[in-house]
Protein backbone atom coordinates (compact mmCIF):
# COMPACT_ATOMS: atom_id res chain seq x y z
CA UNK A 1 0.00 0.00 0.00
CA UNK A 2 2.82 2.66 -1.03
CA UNK A 3 1.66 5.97 0.02
CA UNK A 4 -0.61 5.05 1.75
CA UNK A 5 -3.05 7.84 3.72
CA UNK A 6 -3.22 8.47 7.67
CA UNK A 7 -5.20 10.20 10.02
CA UNK A 8 -4.28 10.92 13.58
CA UNK A 9 -7.39 11.55 15.48
CA UNK A 10 -7.42 13.59 18.10
CA UNK A 11 -8.12 17.28 19.78
CA UNK A 12 -7.96 19.40 22.52
CA UNK A 13 -11.50 18.32 23.52
CA UNK A 14 -10.52 14.75 24.79
CA UNK A 15 -7.94 16.51 26.55
CA UNK A 16 -10.05 18.09 29.06
CA UNK A 17 -11.32 14.51 30.46
CA UNK A 18 -9.36 12.68 32.89
CA UNK A 19 -10.05 9.76 35.71
CA UNK A 20 -9.61 10.41 39.51
CA UNK A 21 -6.42 11.19 40.48
CA UNK A 22 -5.65 8.21 42.30
CA UNK A 23 -6.71 5.98 39.51
CA UNK A 24 -3.83 4.06 37.07
CA UNK A 25 -5.69 4.92 34.32
CA UNK A 26 -4.28 8.47 32.56
CA UNK A 27 -5.71 9.79 29.75
CA UNK A 28 -3.64 12.38 29.44
CA UNK A 29 -1.39 9.94 27.59
CA UNK A 30 -3.00 10.71 24.08
CA UNK A 31 -2.46 14.25 24.19
CA UNK A 32 1.22 13.52 25.73
CA UNK A 33 2.00 11.54 22.52
CA UNK A 34 0.10 14.41 20.14
CA UNK A 35 2.51 17.14 21.44
CA UNK A 36 5.45 14.27 21.20
CA UNK A 37 4.60 13.74 17.22
CA UNK A 38 4.02 17.35 16.76
CA UNK A 39 7.39 18.46 18.32
CA UNK A 40 9.19 16.22 15.82
CA UNK A 41 6.71 17.52 13.00
CA UNK A 42 5.21 14.19 12.07
CA UNK A 43 1.32 14.67 12.10
CA UNK A 44 1.16 16.89 8.80
CA UNK A 45 2.51 16.44 5.41
CA UNK A 46 1.23 15.53 2.18
CA UNK A 47 -0.36 11.94 3.05
CA UNK A 48 -0.57 12.30 7.08
CA UNK A 49 -3.64 14.83 8.63
CA UNK A 50 -5.24 14.92 12.06
CA UNK A 51 -8.44 15.01 12.64
CA UNK A 52 -10.86 15.86 15.19
CA UNK A 53 -12.74 13.29 17.32
CA UNK A 54 -16.86 13.74 16.74
CA UNK A 55 -18.82 12.24 19.82
CA UNK A 56 -20.66 8.65 18.75
CA UNK A 57 -24.43 8.88 18.59
CA UNK A 58 -26.41 6.97 20.41
CA UNK A 59 -27.70 4.95 17.83
CA UNK A 60 -24.31 3.57 16.73
CA UNK A 61 -23.90 3.24 20.37
CA UNK A 62 -26.99 0.80 20.68
CA UNK A 63 -25.29 -1.13 18.25
CA UNK A 64 -23.77 -2.99 20.89
CA UNK A 65 -24.31 -1.46 24.32
CA UNK A 66 -27.93 -1.44 25.94
CA UNK A 67 -29.82 1.61 26.17
CA UNK A 68 -30.10 0.74 29.92
CA UNK A 69 -26.86 0.87 30.45
CA UNK A 70 -25.81 3.83 28.69
CA UNK A 71 -28.71 5.73 30.47
CA UNK A 72 -27.11 4.10 34.09
CA UNK A 73 -23.68 5.60 32.73
CA UNK A 74 -25.32 9.49 31.68
CA UNK A 75 -26.83 9.54 35.33
CA UNK A 76 -23.92 8.11 37.28
CA UNK A 77 -21.96 11.12 35.49
CA UNK A 78 -24.59 13.60 36.82
CA UNK A 79 -24.00 12.13 40.41
CA UNK A 80 -27.19 10.19 40.08
CA UNK A 81 -24.89 6.77 40.52
CA UNK A 82 -27.22 4.00 42.16
CA UNK A 83 -27.95 -0.04 43.11
CA UNK A 84 -28.74 -0.77 39.45
CA UNK A 85 -25.63 1.30 38.25
CA UNK A 86 -23.20 -0.91 40.69
CA UNK A 87 -24.64 -4.14 39.23
CA UNK A 88 -23.76 -3.18 35.89
CA UNK A 89 -20.03 -2.89 37.17
CA UNK A 90 -20.18 1.25 37.21
CA UNK A 91 -18.53 2.34 40.71
CA UNK A 92 -18.44 -1.38 42.19
CA UNK A 93 -14.43 -1.81 41.72
CA UNK A 94 -11.71 0.52 41.68
CA UNK A 95 -11.13 0.03 38.10
CA UNK A 96 -14.50 1.35 36.74
CA UNK A 97 -14.75 5.12 39.11
CA UNK A 98 -17.65 7.13 38.98
CA UNK A 99 -16.58 10.39 38.21
CA UNK A 100 -18.01 13.83 36.20
CA UNK A 101 -17.77 13.63 32.39
CA UNK A 102 -17.27 9.66 32.47
CA UNK A 103 -20.12 9.24 29.52
CA UNK A 104 -19.22 12.22 27.86
CA UNK A 105 -15.65 10.84 27.54
CA UNK A 106 -16.16 7.69 26.80
CA UNK A 107 -18.48 8.33 24.04
CA UNK A 108 -16.21 10.69 22.54
CA UNK A 109 -13.41 8.51 22.62
CA UNK A 110 -15.39 6.01 20.97
CA UNK A 111 -16.35 8.51 18.84
CA UNK A 112 -13.08 9.15 17.82
CA UNK A 113 -12.14 5.62 16.56
CA UNK A 114 -15.29 5.28 14.62
CA UNK A 115 -14.31 8.34 13.01
CA UNK A 116 -11.47 6.58 12.08
CA UNK A 117 -13.53 3.65 10.80
CA UNK A 118 -15.39 5.91 8.57
CA UNK A 119 -12.43 7.12 7.14
CA UNK A 120 -11.39 3.95 5.80
CA UNK A 121 -14.78 3.36 4.74
CA UNK A 122 -14.82 6.33 2.52
CA UNK A 123 -11.52 5.98 1.44
CA UNK A 124 -10.32 8.83 2.90
CA UNK A 125 -7.49 7.23 5.00
CA UNK A 126 -6.05 3.93 4.52
CA UNK A 127 -4.62 4.16 8.40
CA UNK A 128 -5.83 6.08 11.59
CA UNK A 129 -5.11 5.88 14.97
CA UNK A 130 -7.11 6.82 17.85
CA UNK A 131 -4.94 6.75 20.72
CA UNK A 132 -7.76 7.44 23.08
CA UNK A 133 -9.04 4.22 21.98
CA UNK A 134 -9.04 0.78 23.06
CA UNK A 135 -11.99 0.06 25.66
CA UNK A 136 -12.31 -3.72 24.90
CA UNK A 137 -13.11 -4.96 28.58
CA UNK A 138 -16.60 -3.52 28.11
CA UNK A 139 -19.64 -5.01 27.73
CA UNK A 140 -22.91 -4.78 26.68
CA UNK A 141 -24.48 -3.52 30.36
CA UNK A 142 -21.13 -4.14 31.93
CA UNK A 143 -17.72 -1.61 32.67
CA UNK A 144 -14.55 -3.73 33.33
CA UNK A 145 -10.98 -2.93 33.54
CA UNK A 146 -11.30 0.67 33.03
CA UNK A 147 -13.38 0.08 30.09
CA UNK A 148 -17.14 1.93 29.80
CA UNK A 149 -17.79 2.15 26.08
CA UNK A 150 -16.44 -0.71 24.06
CA UNK A 151 -14.83 1.76 21.29
CA UNK A 152 -13.22 -0.94 19.09
CA UNK A 153 -16.52 -3.45 19.25
CA UNK A 154 -18.39 -1.04 17.81
CA UNK A 155 -15.79 -0.38 15.22
CA UNK A 156 -15.95 -4.13 14.09
CA UNK A 157 -19.20 -3.96 14.06
CA UNK A 158 -19.37 -0.76 11.88
CA UNK A 159 -16.91 -2.31 9.75
CA UNK A 160 -18.55 -5.69 8.93
CA UNK A 161 -21.99 -4.13 8.74
CA UNK A 162 -20.38 -2.33 5.42
CA UNK A 163 -19.82 -5.57 4.02
CA UNK A 164 -16.11 -6.14 5.24
CA UNK A 165 -14.25 -9.20 6.41
CA UNK A 166 -12.66 -7.60 9.69
CA UNK A 167 -9.65 -9.04 11.76
CA UNK A 168 -9.22 -7.93 15.11
CA UNK A 169 -5.59 -8.07 16.87
CA UNK A 170 -5.38 -7.52 20.37
CA UNK A 171 -1.70 -7.33 21.69
CA UNK A 172 -2.82 -5.40 25.15
CA UNK A 173 -1.68 -7.48 28.05
CA UNK A 174 -5.12 -8.53 29.11
CA UNK A 175 -7.05 -10.44 27.12
CA UNK A 176 -9.69 -8.19 24.84
CA UNK A 177 -12.99 -10.06 26.69
CA UNK A 178 -15.33 -7.61 25.59
CA UNK A 179 -14.56 -7.90 21.71
CA UNK A 180 -14.49 -11.73 21.75
CA UNK A 181 -17.65 -11.91 24.04
CA UNK A 182 -19.22 -9.41 21.08
CA UNK A 183 -18.26 -12.16 17.69
CA UNK A 184 -17.98 -14.97 19.45
CA UNK A 185 -20.41 -16.63 17.67
CA UNK A 186 -19.68 -14.81 14.57
CA UNK A 187 -17.62 -15.40 11.44
CA UNK A 188 -17.37 -12.08 9.91
CA UNK A 189 -14.98 -10.53 12.48
CA UNK A 190 -12.02 -12.52 13.76
CA UNK A 191 -10.46 -12.04 16.83
CA UNK A 192 -6.93 -12.58 17.98
CA UNK A 193 -5.59 -11.81 21.44
CA UNK A 194 -2.34 -12.36 22.78
CA UNK A 195 -2.33 -11.73 26.54
CA UNK A 196 -0.26 -12.34 29.71
CA UNK A 197 -1.16 -16.06 31.23
CA UNK A 198 -4.87 -15.10 32.26
CA UNK A 199 -4.57 -17.19 35.41
CA UNK A 200 -2.47 -14.77 37.11
CA UNK A 201 -4.22 -11.28 35.30
CA UNK A 202 -7.19 -9.85 35.12
CA UNK A 203 -9.42 -10.80 33.09
CA UNK A 204 -8.84 -14.55 33.80
CA UNK A 205 -10.59 -15.23 30.47
CA UNK A 206 -8.34 -16.08 27.42
CA UNK A 207 -7.39 -19.39 27.45
CA UNK A 208 -6.42 -21.46 24.34
CA UNK A 209 -10.21 -23.65 24.36
CA UNK A 210 -11.78 -20.26 24.03
CA UNK A 211 -12.41 -20.58 20.23
CA UNK A 212 -15.73 -18.89 19.86
CA UNK A 213 -19.08 -21.34 19.03
CA UNK A 214 -21.35 -21.59 15.88
CA UNK A 215 -20.62 -19.75 13.27
CA UNK A 216 -17.99 -18.52 15.34
CA UNK A 217 -16.27 -21.56 16.17
CA UNK A 218 -12.64 -21.01 14.91
CA UNK A 219 -13.18 -17.61 14.86
CA UNK A 220 -11.90 -16.24 18.15
CA UNK A 221 -8.19 -16.97 19.05
CA UNK A 222 -6.86 -16.84 22.26
CA UNK A 223 -2.82 -16.81 22.83
CA UNK A 224 -1.80 -16.94 26.58
CA UNK A 225 1.92 -15.48 27.28
CA UNK A 226 4.02 -16.71 30.22
CA UNK A 227 4.93 -14.11 32.77
CA UNK A 228 8.03 -12.77 31.58
CA UNK A 229 7.52 -13.28 27.97
CA UNK A 230 10.50 -10.97 26.01
CA UNK A 231 11.04 -9.62 22.23
CA UNK A 232 11.81 -12.77 20.68
CA UNK A 233 9.60 -15.10 22.46
CA UNK A 234 6.36 -12.71 21.28
CA UNK A 235 7.50 -12.19 17.99
CA UNK A 236 8.01 -16.05 17.66
CA UNK A 237 4.54 -16.54 18.58
CA UNK A 238 3.42 -13.96 16.65
CA UNK A 239 4.74 -15.49 13.13
CA UNK A 240 3.74 -19.07 14.34
CA UNK A 241 0.12 -18.45 15.00
CA UNK A 242 -1.41 -14.93 13.92
CA UNK A 243 0.49 -14.89 10.85
CA UNK A 244 -1.01 -17.58 9.49
CA UNK A 245 -4.51 -16.94 10.59
CA UNK A 246 -4.04 -13.83 8.90
CA UNK A 247 -3.03 -15.05 5.79
CA UNK A 248 -6.03 -17.56 5.88
CA UNK A 249 -8.45 -15.02 6.74
CA UNK A 250 -8.20 -12.58 4.27
CA UNK A 251 -9.39 -9.36 6.06
CA UNK A 252 -10.61 -6.62 4.52
CA UNK A 253 -9.54 -4.65 7.10
CA UNK A 254 -7.45 -5.11 10.13
CA UNK A 255 -8.45 -3.58 13.63
CA UNK A 256 -5.73 -3.04 16.13
CA UNK A 257 -5.76 -2.27 19.94
CA UNK A 258 -2.29 -1.56 20.80
CA UNK A 259 -2.48 -1.38 24.62
CA UNK A 260 1.40 -0.56 25.63
CA UNK A 261 0.89 -2.46 29.33
CA UNK A 262 3.37 -5.54 27.57
CA UNK A 263 6.10 -3.40 27.91
CA UNK A 264 8.91 -4.39 30.70
CA UNK A 265 8.30 -2.00 33.78
CA UNK A 266 4.46 -1.66 33.66
CA UNK A 267 3.23 -1.47 37.04
CA UNK A 268 0.16 -3.81 36.44
CA UNK A 269 1.88 -6.30 34.56
CA UNK A 270 4.41 -8.71 34.19
CA UNK A 271 5.84 -9.15 30.42
CA UNK A 272 9.33 -7.85 29.68
CA UNK A 273 8.94 -6.63 26.11
CA UNK A 274 10.43 -3.75 24.41
CA UNK A 275 8.57 -1.48 21.77
CA UNK A 276 10.89 -2.22 18.96
CA UNK A 277 7.79 -5.62 18.66
CA UNK A 278 5.32 -3.60 18.10
CA UNK A 279 7.68 -2.11 15.40
CA UNK A 280 8.16 -5.58 13.99
CA UNK A 281 4.65 -6.27 14.44
CA UNK A 282 3.26 -3.09 12.73
CA UNK A 283 5.27 -3.79 10.03
CA UNK A 284 4.14 -7.48 9.44
CA UNK A 285 0.41 -5.95 8.84
CA UNK A 286 1.55 -3.41 6.80
CA UNK A 287 2.96 -5.91 4.46
CA UNK A 288 -0.51 -7.33 4.05
CA UNK A 289 -1.47 -4.33 2.40
CA UNK A 290 -5.00 -3.91 4.56
CA UNK A 291 -6.24 -0.95 6.00
CA UNK A 292 -5.50 -0.59 9.52
CA UNK A 293 -7.71 1.11 12.06
CA UNK A 294 -5.32 1.20 15.22
CA UNK A 295 -6.27 2.52 19.13
CA UNK A 296 -4.48 2.95 22.28
CA UNK A 297 -5.57 0.25 25.18
CA UNK A 298 -3.66 -0.45 28.37
CA UNK A 299 -0.67 1.41 29.08
CA UNK A 300 0.54 2.15 33.11
CA UNK A 301 3.57 3.43 32.68
CA UNK A 302 2.74 6.65 31.46
CA UNK A 303 6.45 7.70 29.77
CA UNK A 304 6.98 4.50 28.23
CA UNK A 305 3.33 4.24 26.65
CA UNK A 306 3.63 7.69 25.11
CA UNK A 307 6.92 6.93 23.10
CA UNK A 308 5.56 3.26 22.50
CA UNK A 309 2.35 5.00 20.69
CA UNK A 310 4.61 8.03 19.09
CA UNK A 311 6.71 4.95 17.81
CA UNK A 312 3.92 3.19 16.15
CA UNK A 313 2.67 6.45 15.06
CA UNK A 314 5.59 6.72 12.67
CA UNK A 315 5.75 3.50 11.25
CA UNK A 316 1.73 3.26 10.34
CA UNK A 317 2.84 6.73 8.84
CA UNK A 318 5.54 5.38 7.07
CA UNK A 319 7.96 8.33 9.00
CA UNK A 320 10.22 5.64 10.70
CA UNK A 321 13.17 7.05 12.15
CA UNK A 322 16.11 5.82 13.35
CA UNK A 323 18.16 8.54 13.97
CA UNK A 324 17.94 10.05 17.55
CA UNK A 325 15.94 12.60 16.50
CA UNK A 326 13.84 12.22 19.51
CA UNK A 327 16.79 11.27 22.22
CA UNK A 328 15.48 12.96 25.09
CA UNK A 329 13.85 10.62 27.55
CA UNK A 330 15.64 7.35 27.52
CA UNK A 331 14.12 3.68 26.65
CA UNK A 332 12.19 1.33 28.55
CA UNK A 333 13.64 0.17 31.98
CA UNK A 334 16.99 2.61 31.45
CA UNK A 335 15.83 4.82 34.09
CA UNK A 336 17.84 7.72 32.57
CA UNK A 337 18.18 10.24 29.40
CA UNK A 338 21.30 8.89 28.36
CA UNK A 339 19.99 6.40 25.61
CA UNK A 340 20.51 7.62 21.95
CA UNK A 341 18.08 5.67 19.99
CA UNK A 342 15.55 7.78 19.57
CA UNK A 343 11.84 6.67 20.48
CA UNK A 344 12.52 2.95 19.93
CA UNK A 345 14.02 1.02 23.48
CA UNK A 346 17.23 -0.35 24.13
CA UNK A 347 17.26 -4.24 23.64
CA UNK A 348 17.20 -5.95 26.87
CA UNK A 349 19.15 -8.48 27.89
CA UNK A 350 17.64 -11.97 28.52
CA UNK A 351 19.09 -14.93 30.20
CA UNK A 352 19.16 -18.25 29.83
CA UNK A 353 17.07 -18.53 33.18
CA UNK A 354 14.24 -16.23 31.67
CA UNK A 355 14.10 -18.63 28.57
CA UNK A 356 13.67 -21.39 30.14
CA UNK A 357 10.97 -20.20 32.23
CA UNK A 358 9.30 -18.85 29.20
CA UNK A 359 10.05 -20.52 26.07
CA UNK A 360 8.91 -24.50 27.14
CA UNK A 361 5.18 -22.50 28.14
CA UNK A 362 5.02 -20.22 25.10
CA UNK A 363 5.67 -23.42 23.68
CA UNK A 364 2.95 -25.53 24.90
CA UNK A 365 0.50 -22.87 24.21
CA UNK A 366 0.93 -22.21 20.51
CA UNK A 367 0.49 -25.76 19.61
CA UNK A 368 -2.66 -25.75 21.65
CA UNK A 369 -3.72 -23.25 19.37
CA UNK A 370 -2.70 -24.51 16.62
CA UNK A 371 -4.71 -27.96 17.15
CA UNK A 372 -7.57 -26.16 18.44
CA UNK A 373 -8.09 -23.42 15.53
CA UNK A 374 -5.73 -24.34 12.62
CA UNK A 375 -7.86 -27.34 11.19
CA UNK A 376 -10.48 -24.96 10.82
CA UNK A 377 -9.38 -23.21 8.59
CA UNK A 378 -7.29 -25.34 6.60
CA UNK A 379 -4.08 -24.81 7.95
Amino acid sequence: MAGRTAAFIHSKEIERYSYPLDCPFKTERAGKVRRTLASMALLSGPNVREVAPVAADRSTLKKFHTARYLQALKRSQEGKWDAEAMRMGIGAAGDCPVFPGMYDYGVLAAGATLVGANLILSGEADVAFNPSGGYHHAFEEKAAGFCYINDVALACMVLAEAGNRVLYLDVDVHNGDGVAHAFYGRSDVMTISLHENPKVLFPGTGFEDEIGEGKGRGYCVNLPLPVGTFDKAYMYAFESVVLPLLKAYNADVIVFELGADTLAGDPLAHLHLTNNTYVEIINRLLRIGKPILATGGGGYHVENTVRAWALAWTVLSEQDYDDGMSAAVGGVMLESTDWQGGLRDRELAITSQQKEAVLPALETSIETVKAKVFPLHGL
